[in-house]
């Protein structure tokens, strides 16, 4: 899946952060691939593959966030929403928001196909 579209967005249908990533990608034109995985059969499992991928993706920093409580409005861990931009891992909201902000975005989604602009 992450492989063959532009944009995918693993997400929980109730968590507040995953609702922000899905709605910046909208804003911008950007129609992602949501997989809900608290409607998935087996989404316990993918969830649990994203938190041990990004582990080894930011280690330590990761390793902080996954082991505090998840705010109160999500039922998520923090390693969602699992961001995946041309088939890579760009990471949760933070990193999103870091590339948005930092201009980087735009260009990773031109290049994935994801925008056209």
């Amino acid at each position: 899946m992450v492989a063959e579209n532009a944009v995918v967005v693993f997400s929980v249908s109730t968590c507040c952060m995953c609702h922000v990533a899905k709605k910046l990608f909208c804003s911008m034109g950007v129609n992602p691939s949501v997989v809900e995985l608290d409607q998935e059969s087996g989404g316990a499992d993918m969830e649990r593959a994203l938190v041990a991928k990004l582990l080894l993706m930011h280690g330590s920093d990761m390793q902080q966030q996954v082991a505090a409580p998840p705010p109160p409005s999500c039922r998520a861990t923090p390693a969602l929403p699992a961001i995946f931009v041309g088939g890579k891992l760009i990471g949760g909201l933070d990193r999103l928001m870091a590339c948005h902000i930092s201009g980087s975005l735009i260009p990773l989604l031109k290049e994935a196909g994801a925008l056209w602009l």
